[in-house]
């Protein structure tokens, strides 16, 4: 099925590279519940909806298109999500807010159905993808500063430094110096290690406490949310939702194509410029954001952990369909993950060590000309700084036409990007971002 001897791989090269690349995102299902749990979603619905997602797009992903790329609720998606819901001031519960993803999700299948999805990826500018990259990095960097207490509310500088000496900075800042450690030294899974440890310091200093089971039995609290496209479709219209839509398809586009490419050229696995069983590759998070969304967790994405895994040898679904088993076993220890994520420091090192990842990206950017730079300089400055993505996304959209219609260069601009320009325009000025 995975056809391991044409991939020159093994078994046990696979299972390794599965048990890698898991041991690198599990943070995200002690992460995402802590981001939607700010939008009053039960921590423990959305730890099982993260699990479900993850199992099911993963496995997608190792059934049909048989790549070493695992699936899970996306990094800055979880935080947007949250962030349209505070920012409603009561009006938009989360409920509402995953018809919006569900919908999403449905349109997303459709696109990935066709040769659309591929075409509008190719013409987005390389700058502004880039952007978008660095940009939620920065922006999960600082959600993890914030939560961390290394940052705190300054009521004129709007942030400044923490207070250093508290037992929970001084954890955050322990994790982060192993886990910044261990990722220096190469060691694999180094994110997750650094949690394990910071949990084990965390006992020992007694901000960490075990009462009861550690483990039970898989259930969702409040079972499936969203099932009825119809009642979805009806909950987007009545509040307005198209912008919120407009973005996770956007968000979600950009991240998931972008990663998947990224790791298939580093596994060897394109043909010239095409990614073969692209059709295939792309559904994954389609399927898997569609039903994350009914049990309750926000869009999926393809995560670029998973080059930790291509690089000890991960060439096929086997490593993917390590990653859905592994994250099945993680189902049952609901409990324990709950009284970790109790103790921020835990958790705040990998967000802000994944957005030092995720910026690195800005170094492929074209500096020297300006109306390919400010665009995406643009949308990497306001999604920190306006706390989301979707305005980061709508300015950058916004501007690179612009400029280069007055640089003369308007015919090199693609129409499909005039069109999200003039939709990004009327979001900003009508729509809720």
């Amino acid at each position: 099925m995975f056809h391991l001897k044409k991939h020159n791989t093994t078994v046990k090269t696979e299972v390794l590279a599965g048990m890698t690349t898991f041991l690198t995102m599990a943070y995200i299902v002690i992460v995402n519940p802590i981001i939607l749990a700010d939008a009053g979603v039960p921590f423990e619905q959305v730890f099982i909806a993260t699990i479900i997602a993850a199992v099911i797009g993963t496995l997608w992903m190792a059934l049909f298109a048989n790549y070493p790329i695992a699936i899970a609720p996306g990094m800055g998606l979880n935080a947007y999500f949250t962030s349209v819901v505070l920012a409603s001031d009561g009006q938009l519960d989360y409920m509402t807010a995953f018809s919006a993803v569900f919908i999403a999700g449905l349109i997303f299948v459709l696109l990935s159905l066709t040769s659309f999805r591929e075409k509008l990826i190719e013409s987005i500018p390389e700058s502004l993808k880039l952007g978008i990259t660095a940009g939620i990095g920065l922006f999960i960097a600082f959600i993890g500063l914030r939560l961390s207490g290394l940052v705190a509310p300054h009521e004129a500088n709007l942030v400044k430094l923490g207070d250093l000496t508290s037992p929970p900075v001084l954890l955050a800042l322990f994790g982060l110096l192993v886990t910044v450690i261990l990722m220096t030294l190469n060691i694999y899974g180094s994110i997750f290690i650094g949690m394990v440890l910071t949990g084990i310091v965390a006992v020992f200093t007694g901000q960490l406490k075990f009462e009861g089971a550690l483990w039970k039995m898989p259930q969702l609290p409040e079972g499936i949310l969203v099932w009825n496209p119809i009642t979805a479709f009806g909950d987007v219209i009545s509040h307005g939702l198209y912008g919120v839509v407009f973005a996770f398809l956007i968000v979600t586009l950009f991240d998931t194509t972008g990663t998947m490419i990224g790791v298939a050229k580093q596994a060897g696995l394109m043909k010239g410029n095409k990614l073969p069983r692209a059709r295939h590759a792309l559904l994954a998070d389609s399927v898997a954001t569609t039903f994350g969304s009914m049990f309750g967790t926000s869009p999926t994405t393809a995560y670029i952990e998973s080059s930790s895994g291509v690089a000890v040898g991960g060439r096929t679904g086997l490593t993917s369909l390590t990653v859905s088993i592994l994250f099945l076993v993680a189902a049952f220890f609901g409990p324990l993950v709950s009284t970790l994520s109790g103790v921020s420091a835990i958790t705040a090192p990998a967000l802000i060590i994944v957005g030092s990842l995720m910026i690195g990206a800005v170094k492929d950017i074209d500096w020297d000309s300006f109306d390919e730079a400010f665009p995406a300089f643009l949308v990497i400055l306001t999604m920190p700084l306006t706390s989301s993505i979707a305005t980061g996304i709508a300015l950058g959209f916004i501007t690179y036409p612009l400029l280069k219609v007055v640089k003369g260069k308007g015919k090199q601009v693609p129409i499909l990007l005039y069109i999200f320009a003039v939709l990004f325009t009327y979001q900003l000025l009508y729509l809720p971002h």
